[in-house]
């Protein structure tokens, strides 16, 4: 099978003239990349396959709402490419490319203004940056997919950032392993580079992106037992995705399936509101409700993800609900005092967001949790 990337959608040619004709003013505004690899698990003949939604345009996206910059990241940017929100956790956009656009990104701007360049430019700037602020112990290597980058460019970074002691673990988000496995499984060096640096004392993690069951193919079955073999950590994070896993056999099924090749469930998003993105968000409490229910089905492996927004004010929980209350609590906060606090809010089932609840029922701070990476 070829791995070939697509960026013109006239060469997708299982779409009829009514559909790009459809969906051009969306490419025109957003982009479109795929690869051959990724197109070829569509089933072209149900108009609600699950891959085809994450990756083929619609008109959906043009409709108004939400903001380009959803959660404030721009707040937390001290270099172009570097945030730094939370005290131990620093970010770093190393790649402006990925291997498709996913149709839901919460990074869409990057899509709309490529000029801006957000991602990194001055590595040695960042290092500089990691080296005085010993707090930092977590470095989250993204963008863009990291697994873009030549495997050289990648192991200057981590050569890099395995220099500066108080550093100890280093993440490697990646949507590859769904889109492209190939990148993994025809790239020798690339698992040598994570053997040598992903050690017993600093490991290296790979934060996967499967957001559907149809994702976990053979290819990437075995392009995470290399991984795992070569001494990486594997975990999955997915938003939740109306039309694609909104369901909650088929979000157990991913759970399940996850937890069969080494892959434990680790976050489940809610939907920034992001330019473009109201056909994909889920409101809160219906999530929830879905989310609660797949767990359920599955084992105690299968069910260790957390139902999370990245707010702008830090990472959120949703815990649980009552029949007029929702209850939310901090895993980690932008301002640390708040780590750990309880809130409490009058439900609202049109609710996307913390934003969108304003009677505020109770608040409190609870013992303070060990922080999830």
């Amino acid at each position: 099978m070829s791995n070939k990337y697509i960026t013109d959608i006239h060469q997708v040619k299982r779409l009829t003239k009514n559909d790009l004709q459809r969906i051009e003013p969306v490419v025109q505004k957003f982009g479109f990349r795929a690869n051959e690899f990724y197109l070829s698990l569509i089933n072209w003949d149900d108009p609600h396959d699950p891959i085809r939604r994450i990756i083929i345009p619609d008109e959906e996206e043009l409709t108004p709402w939400g903001r380009l910059d959803a959660s404030d990241e721009q707040n937390y940017t001290v270099y172009p490419g570097l945030q730094h929100k939370y005290t131990s956790t620093a970010v770093l956009l190393v790649s402006n490319s990925c291997g498709g656009f996913c149709r839901f990104c919460f990074r869409k701007r990057l899509f709309l203004f490529p000029e801006e360049e957000e991602y990194i430019r001055d590595f040695e700037q960042a290092l500089d940056y990691l080296r005085q602020h010993k707090e930092v112990s977590n470095v989250l290597l993204t963008g863009g997919d990291v697994l873009m980058l030549s495997t050289s460019r990648l192991k200057k970074i981590i050569e890099s950032l395995r220099q500066i002691d108080h550093i100890q673990v280093i993440r490697i988000g990646t949507k590859l392993l769904a889109y492209n496995p190939y990148r993994v499984l025809e790239d020798p060096e690339l698992l040598e580079l994570i053997k040598k640096f992903s050690t017993p004392q600093k490991r290296i993690y790979i934060m996967t992106h499967f957001n559907h069951p149809n994702e976990i193919t053979t290819q990437s079955q075995q392009a995470a037992h290399l991984l795992l073999t070569s001494g990486a950590i594997l975990a999955n994070q997915t938003p939740m995705l109306k039309g694609v896993n909104d369901d909650p056999k088929i979000l157990s099924d991913l759970f399940r399936k996850l937890s069969y090749i080494g892959i434990p469930p680790y976050y489940v998003f809610l939907c920034r509101p992001t330019v473009g993105n109201k056909g994909f968000a889920v409101p809160v409490e219906k999530a929830l409700e879905i989310f609660q229910q797949a767990q359920t089905m599955g084992s105690g492996l299968a069910k260790r993800a957390r139902l999370t927004m990245s707010h702008s004010t830090g990472k959120l929980e949703v815990i649980f609900q009552t029949e007029d209350k929702i209850y939310f609590r901090y895993h980690r906060s932008a301002d640390p005092k708040h780590s750990g606090k309880v809130m409490i809010f009058k439900r609202n089932p049109n609710a996307y967001w913390l934003d969108d609840y304003e009677e505020k029922v109770a608040e409190q701070s609870c013992s303070k949790p060990t922080p999830r990476l």
